[in-house]
């Protein structure tokens, strides 16, 4: 009869222990690995018993659009944020980010792949930690190409692909030869394109700031992607960004697909109806030196702001870890952990033998140089942004031009008219060209 009066005491700790802990807010991307590890966050809670997590969870363009103005505004929404390569340098500069020092002993920041680590740093400083990192690279079906008598390169050409992708297509059997990005946002479509013109030889600006949409690289670019998409790509494509591509290309309906590296473990797996018929390859170039992948991690941040930033990297060292890797692992097999941001995983076996895509992954982020992004000399760092704070703004305009261009509802030529003049009077009004 004395239990009853135990199990009320120990209701009553658990109750103590759920009322004390200390309540954290991550702000995060709807990619599927960042789904995935909020499935997984009872891991943590286990681990650490004081600290509860709290989601929000948005779509790319409205995550980023929240979480700057938030940290600018110093809102302290967020206790951990989810931000790329291109905000962290900048906002820590600002002094926006606090750095991450207490990540843990068993941490091993130097098993951190150097190009991802280096995107994340500001004076020596780690101011993120990857969550996953990533390039790009081309997705396509095997069982197409042979039905077309074609044989993917291991590293494509331009030509190569639109040639390809226009003798795949069956629009009468529901299939698209390409899809591309198309919706309008600085890191959806213009981070495709941003890469895709590098390898065309375009870039945003000269060695002065200079606007750079006037010249014939960036015709080349954007027309070829245009007639490419109206020939090959799926219907309402300028609405389509990662999210929608991929479930396009799961769903059987594209061919081929240019995108993140990270996106290979989603075309692979249980959800695509097409996951035993995918091969990989290297970006496409023009034969000029370049190949159009970018380079880019998701990464786990602390506002400067927040009041609770023991808790914080406590959860960023869980998320970013060697551990976290066993785990995913360990209840979803080698090939759906994280990607690209750890040496040890693709030095481990068991990842190479279950992600056979995971050499192109990594050759990818190692060719992408952010110092020298572009064909022709340029002033920037970031090879599919420019790392500066106007670039977010500028970025996203540019992107929503580009949209209506793909969408038929002006001309290259007026795209390219009205990304050049935008682009000139917020050089001029940052006090970059006089």
């Amino acid at each position: 009869m004395r239990i009853l009066p135990l199990v009320a005491g120990a209701m009553l700790v658990a109750l103590a222990g759920t009322a004390s802990a200390e309540t954290i807010t991550v702000a995060t991307v709807n990619n599927g690995d960042m789904i995935r590890m909020q499935r997984l966050t009872d891991d943590f809670t286990a681990k650490n018993p004081d600290i509860q997590v709290e989601w929000v969870t948005l779509e790319e363009n409205v995550l980023r659009q929240r979480v700057t103005t938030d940290i600018a505004t110093k809102g302290g929404q967020y206790d951990v944020l989810t931000i790329g390569t291109y905000e962290v340098p900048i906002w820590a500069k600002q002094g926006w980010l606090l750095p991450l020092e207490n990540l843990g002993a068993d941490y091993d920041v130097d098993d951190l792949l150097p190009a991802i680590r280096k995107g994340l740093s500001y004076d020596g400083k780690l101011y993120a930690a990857p969550f996953y990192g990533e390039s790009s690279m081309v997705m396509y079906r095997k069982d197409l190409f042979d039905k077309a008598g074609l044989t993917m390169p291991d590293a494509p050409t331009w030509d190569f692909i639109a040639d390809a992708a226009r003798k795949i297509t069956d629009r009468a059997a529901g299939i698209n030869g390409i899809c591309l990005r198309g919706k309008a946002g600085w890191g959806e479509n213009m981070a495709f394109l941003t890469a895709m013109s590098n390898s065309f030889g375009a870039r945003w600006f000269d060695e002065n700031w200079k606007p750079q949409f006037d010249q014939p690289e960036w015709k080349d670019t954007l027309q070829f992607y245009v007639d490419l998409m109206k020939d090959a790509g799926p219907s309402g494509a300028s609405s389509n960004g990662f999210n929608e591509n991929l479930a396009l290309f799961q769903q059987g309906k594209c061919g081929m697909w240019i995108d993140a590296t990270v996106a290979a473990s989603f075309v692979t797996g249980k959800d695509s109806t097409v996951a035993d018929k995918v091969g990989f390859a290297l970006a496409p170039d023009k034969g000029l030196g370049k190949r159009s992948n970018w380079l880019w991690a998701w990464s786990l941040a602390i506002p400067a702001g927040s009041q609770k930033a023991a808790a914080a990297e406590k959860f960023i060292s869980w998320a970013t870890d060697k551990a976290y890797l066993d785990l995913v692992a360990s209840k979803e097999g080698w090939a759906n952990v994280p990607p690209g941001t750890r040496t040890s995983l693709y030095n481990n076996p068991e990842y190479q033998a279950a992600a056979p895509f995971a050499k192109v992954t990594l050759d990818s982020i190692n060719a992408a140089d952010p110092t020298r992004p572009t064909v022709k000399p340029v002033p920037y760092v970031g090879v599919q942004f420019v790392a500066i704070p106007e670039f977010q703004g500028l970025g996203t305009t540019v992107g929503q031009l580009f949209s209506a261009a793909l969408a038929g509802q002006m001309s290259v030529d007026d795209a390219l008219k009205q990304a050049q003049d935008v682009s000139t009077r917020e050089m001029m009004k940052g006090g970059y060209l006089k």
